[in-house]
């Protein structure tokens, strides 16, 4: 029996989750979108957990390692993400409020 390159196993799965990933967020109806995306944010604090360790994990002396500085950069990113969906989910909030006359 053949076995198959793991690069090629774990390719071919990324792939297969980007085609899935299109059709189950394009096929949300558009109310839902947005709370969708706003809760799916929260997934971001498990990449910025993960981007504190590789930006910390250093076995050398320098803070200039390649892992130190993609774990910043993914820090960044995922804060930027974080506090952008916060904003609009209170945007999407704010216009199912009952405006006051």
């Amino acid at each position: 029996m053949m076995e198959v390159d793991p690069f090629i196993f774990r390719l071919s799965i990324f792939i297969l989750s980007i085609f899935v990933g299109y059709y189950v967020v394009w096929s949300v109806t558009p109310s839902l979108h947005t709370p969708l995306m706003s809760v799916t944010n929260a997934i971001s604090s498990v990449i910025i957990v993960g981007a504190i360790i590789a930006a910390l994990s250093s076995k050398s002396e320098s803070i200039f390692d390649t892992s130190n500085i993609f774990g910043f950069l993914a820090i960044v990113l995922a804060a930027v993400n974080i506090f952008g969906g916060f904003l609009v989910t209170q945007r999407m909030l704010q216009m199912y409020k009952k405006k006051k006359k």
